[in-house]
Order: C-alpha cells, then structure tokens, then sequence
C-alpha cells in the first residue's frame, strides 16, 4: 500500500507530534493550577452547577459521571504526565494500537475540561488543540509511514486557520481593508507583550506593511499548501515566520504556537526514514473511516467560510472535531481596563485607603512593563479585558470575583500577582473603577519611566461588601 504512506515526511511528522505534545503539555499545566478558582467547587463557574443543567449530549466530560477538585486535579496533571511521556517519545516505544490510545488519553482529557470550562475556556485555540489532537491519534508511530491522507487532513485545518482569520478581517472592521488596524491593535489588544510598547510606536508606513503582509499570508498563501513541494513549504514557512512575528507582538496564549506547530508537517523536512512495512489493514481501515467523517463534516466550516454573516471560533459538533477559526474581526482604537481596588476602611469614601490588586499579566501599574506568558494561558486575565469592552461579558462571573476577594479566598490570589491585604485581614470593601489607557510616547517614557498613561473614565462596580453573616456581597 505505498500509496497510503508518505515516508518522505517522516522527520516532519515527528517534529509535529513533538511540538503537540508540548502544547498539550501548557495546556494541562495551566488547568491544574488555576481551576480552583476557575471551575472548582468553590469556584467562580463552579463544574458541579454546569454539569446539573447541561447534558452530557451537549458537553462530553468525564465530569457528568464525576466531579471533585481532588478528581479533576488527577485529571489535570494526568495529562500533564502523558503529554510529558509523548514529548520524550513514548509512542515510539509501544505498538501502533497502544501509541494510537496514547494520543488519545490527552484529548479525551482535554475534551473534558474544554466541555465544562465554561466562559474560561471559550477561546478558539482550545477547539485548535482538540481538532489538531484528534488528528494526531491516527497519524502513527515509527511502524507505520505517516498516512498521505491524515496529512493532508492536518493542511486542510491550517487553511482554515488561516484562510477563515483572514476572511473574518476583510468582512469585517474597515481598518484592514484601509491598512490601519495595525495602528491601533499592539495598543488595544487583550494582552500586550514586552515588546508590544515598540510594536506600537513602529512609523504607520511599517503598520500598513504589516497589515497588507498578514493578507496576503491569510487570503493567499493558504491555496499554496495544496502545491507541490517546495510551493508548500514555502508556504509553511512564510506563515511560520509571520507567527513568530505576532508572538513578538502580544500575548495569545498558544494561538499562534499552535499554528506553527500545524504548520511543521507540511515542511519537507530532510528525512532519512527507516524501513517500514505494509500498513496494517486494520489501521488503514480506521484512518480512512475516520478521514471520511471529518471530510464530511468539513461542509459545515465550509458553509461559515462562504457566508457573509461568517461565524468566529466556533464549533460544529460536541467532540471539537471541525471547527471555524478567527480572530480580531474588529479592532478596538481605545483601551479600557477594570481595575480593582480593596479598603479595610469601616465606611468606604473616595479619600479612603484603597488598594489596587496586580494582576500577573493584565495592565495595571502605569510603570510596569508587560510581562511575557504565552504560551501560558492567563484565563482571568484575558476575560477582565472583556470585561473592560462590556459589563455584560462578565455578569457570570464577575461578582463571585469580588466576594473571593473580599474572602481573601487563597485559590483566586494565587491567580494575582499580588493582593494589597494580609491573609488574615481581608478588605472591608472592594470597589472596581474603569480606567481608558494608552501606551506612553518616546518622551513620556523618558521623563516619567511608565509605559502606560491612564485617566479615570468611571464607576464600573461600587464599593461592595459582604453581607453580614451570609457570605455573599451586599
């Protein structure tokens, strides 16, 4: 069955399970260490809840059959272990049927998590991973060649990435067709980078290269990873690169990782492959069985893509297997940020002590410069910048926010860099005031040492309590 293998890319497979299993590995490490918070019992989505009114038809978890924090901890670090064993290369170590369940332990658990993670896990590289992981289970071991058709499986999701975040830019905010977008997004985006100061203050020439280069890299050059080699590599490597530019420029968790990594096994790698039979016809059953399936429920991406109302970071089925991807369809030109604010004063007046909480990546001292996480996923941080565009974005939420902090609830400080009170005297009040902030210029820097400029816009929450004996806010 030569036709079924492609031995020429037996390097690149490998390198694209390597970078995989990494990935998988980021993303386990940040769900053990901030669901407590998040998703736990105690927390502020709390699983138990979701699990009472959603159907497991609708959100596969292993979760419906049980939850405990000590479970999902297990869970959590479970697949940290796995995806550490797959890195060192496990896979290559057992049969082709015992590696196929290897790859598939890290997506069964990720799936679980994805489906009860609620808001906190409604991003689009979360249905990436998944998409891509599935993929990954049948792409084989050092038994087999890796299968044409799961290759061309894995193309077929980068030019989705790609071609459906472009689509979503030109149907969308008039500032990519004009070119300035760029202008405005180091500044405005969800979470600046180190070097997101200097991306901004780049001269408005290089912004309107940079927003016609990603164009033609999400319009264009997608159609080239269907060439014959080195066309398609060419075209890996131009999006590689543009990657690699965007992970300079910010924080998007692993977005822009994930999408290096889909784009490794398209690369003509050079590839001295060791001799391999025949597939067996088991496994070329199931890779095609399952080929078929996804091509099949390709139609409904396909449809989004085609329609003028295009959808963005959505999922067609339960499992994550084909999904429409996008993303800054419309550029914000001014930042808001909530900042929160505690005080141990008895009765809260604007002249009171009040303390602000740092957040680990979120902006917040006008003179700290933002800090580097992705691929790190900061999930509270990311959703206080949709709280900051709407109050509507974090009405879930945001409330059991304020009362963990008037608690002094250990689980959610760990998820700050630093609260402004003791453990054992938790503010009296917490407050939250929306402030609009704009990156300083070359001479503000200079004279002042801050990075950001802010002024006071309004009241987003007043000065909150607890009710007396309830341990809810009043």
């Amino acid at each position: 069955m030569e036709w079924f293998g492609a031995t020429e890319y037996w390097t690149s497979r490998l390198v694209f399970q390597k970078g995989l299993a990494a990935l998988y590995l980021v993303a386990f490490l940040t769900a053990a260490l901030q669901f407590r918070a998040l998703i736990g019992e105690r927390g502020m989505l709390p699983v138990p809840r979701f699990v009472e009114r959603v159907p497991p038809r609708r959100s596969p978890s292993l979760f419906h059959l049980h939850y405990s924090d000590r479970f999902f901890a297990g869970c959590a670090w479970a697949g940290c272990a796995v995806s550490a064993a797959l890195l060192a290369g496990a896979d290559a170590l057992v049969p082709l049927w015992a590696a196929m369940l290897l790859w598939l332990v890290p997506w069964a658990l990720y799936l679980s998590v994805v489906n009860v993670g609620q808001t906190w896990y409604a991003f689009g590289w979360e249905s990436l991973l998944l998409e891509v992981g599935f993929l990954a289970v049948f792409l084989g071991n050092d038994e087999v060649a890796p299968p044409v058709v799961v290759l061309f499986l894995l193309r077929w999701v980068l030019f989705r990435v790609e071609f459906g975040a472009g689509l979503i830019k030109m149907r969308g905010d008039e500032c990519w067709r004009r070119l300035t977008c760029l202008e405005y997004h180091h500044e405005t985006q969800p979470m600046p980078g180190p070097l997101s100061w200097f991306f901004h203050h780049l001269p408005k020439p290089l912004h309107r290269v940079e927003a016609a280069a990603n164009h033609i890299t999400q319009l264009v050059v997608p159609f080239l990873l269907f060439a014959p080699q080195p066309v398609a590599s060419a075209a890996a490597a131009l999006m590689i690169v543009t990657q690699l530019w965007l992970v300079l420029s910010g924080n998007f968790a692993w977005l822009n990782w994930g999408t290096v990594v889909l784009a490794l096994p398209v690369v003509a790698w050079p590839s001295d492959a060791p001799p391999v039979g025949d597939a067996p016809l088991w496994y070329v059953v199931v890779v095609l069985a399952v080929s078929a399936l996804l091509l099949a429920l390709s139609h409904a991406p396909v449809r989004n893509m085609l329609s003028r109302r295009q959808a963005m970071n959505r999922s067609f089925d339960p499992l994550h297997l084909v999904n429409t991807y996008g993303a800054f369809g419309s550029v914000g030109r001014v930042r808001h940020e909530v900042v929160l604010e505690g005080t141990a004063d008895e009765t809260p007046r604007e002249d009171s002590d009040w303390r602000e909480y740092e957040f680990r990546g979120k902006p917040g001292d006008p003179r700290r410069l933002p800090r580097q996480f992705a691929p790190y996923h900061l999930r509270l941080d990311w959703l206080m910048w949709f709280a900051a565009l709407s109050p509507a974005y974090a009405s879930p939420w945001f409330g059991a926010l304020v009362e963990r902090l008037l608690e002094n609830d250990p689980d959610t400080l760990r998820l700050l860099r630093r609260s402004p009170f003791p453990a054992d005297a938790p503010p009296r009040f917490v407050r939250a005031r929306l402030f609009r902030y704009r990156f300083t210029t070359w001479r503000e820097l200079r004279e002042t040492g801050a990075w950001w400029e802010r002024a006071y816009v309004r009241e987003f929450l007043p000065p909150t309590r607890l009710a007396s004996g309830s341990g809810r806010r009043s």
